[in-house]
Parts: structure tokens; sequence; C-alpha cells
């Protein structure tokens, strides 16, 4: 008797692993998770090791890891001969991304407290001291252009919408 796992289409593997069926595909595009074998029918098959490789890199994205990290990360765990130092100063940049993010998203904070004290209470929005603070920071005419100040992902780029 085998004791290897049948293995999963995409739907499966895309529920065992709490993974969007596009987010998959994605990561096959990207070169992050092999591609599986077909069924005579064409049916992608997918065995443990896709599954143990997914559920890996969704921890990695948890920790809102850049898909070009993931992709160090898995290059050095397939080679268990490589230095696990580069993982260490994989991390340890990731860290000051994070710590960086941070700090902005502190700085918004003020700015966002500081907008919201230009309005006392409800009132007519003609007179409303928070739209009033957008259209200048808008307009350049107090602070900086529009949208300077969101911070969105650690790094900003390879990212996927759904991943």
């Amino acid at each position: 008797m085998s004791t290897t796992a049948a293995p999963l289409k995409i739907g499966e593997l895309a529920t065992a692993s709490a993974t969007p069926i596009e987010t998959i595909r994605f990561y096959e595009r990207e070169g992050l998770l092999p591609q599986p074998a077909r069924s005579q029918g064409n049916f992608r098959l997918y065995e443990a090791a896709h599954l143990d490789r997914l559920q890996f890199i969704r921890h990695c994205r948890g920790l809102d890891m850049s898909l070009d990290e993931i992709r160090v990360l898995l290059r050095i765990k397939d080679d268990p001969e490589a230095d696990c130092g580069d993982v260490n100063a994989l991390l340890d940049e990731h860290i000051g991304h994070v710590a960086a993010r941070i700090r902005n998203l502190r700085q918004l904070e003020k700015q966002l407290k500081a907008l919201r004290q230009q309005c006392a209470g409800a009132g007519g929005a003609a007179h409303c001291g928070i739209l009033g603070g957008l259209s200048q920071a808008a307009t350049g005419s107090k602070g900086t252009p529009a949208g300077s100040h969101h911070v969105a992902g650690t790094h900003g780029r390879g990212r996927s919408p759904r991943a």
C-alpha cells in the first residue's frame, strides 16, 4: 500500500491551503510554485510538496515579505547545503523595512489626529475643517501633495492583489 497521498486538483489545493485559485495560478506564473503534473484530462495534479510550499509562501506573505524575498528564501530552502546566513541577512533587512513602515504609520497617525482636531463637531460641510485641510493639502498649499503619506505594503512592489 502506498504512503503518498493522492494528487490534489487545484480546487482541492485551494481548499486545503485556504488560498484562492487565482493566487495559486499567480504563484505558478511567478515561479514560486512549481508547475504541477497534468492528468490525461489536462487537470493540474498537485502533490503534498506543492501544499507544503504553498503554505510556506502564504506564511511568508503573512509576514509581509515581498515575492522577491520569498524567492530568495525558497532558493535557499531548496538547497539544504546553502548557508543560512543569507536568510539571517534577508530577515534583518525585512525587519528594517517593517520598522520604517511603523515609523511612517506613526507619522501618518499624528497627521490624521492633527487633521481631526480641525473640526470640533458636526456641522455644514462647507465649514468642515477636516475637508478644508484635506483640500489645502491636496492642492499643495499646505503640506505635501495628496497621496504622499499613504503607507501601503512594506515594499510596495512584488505583490499580488490577492496574494
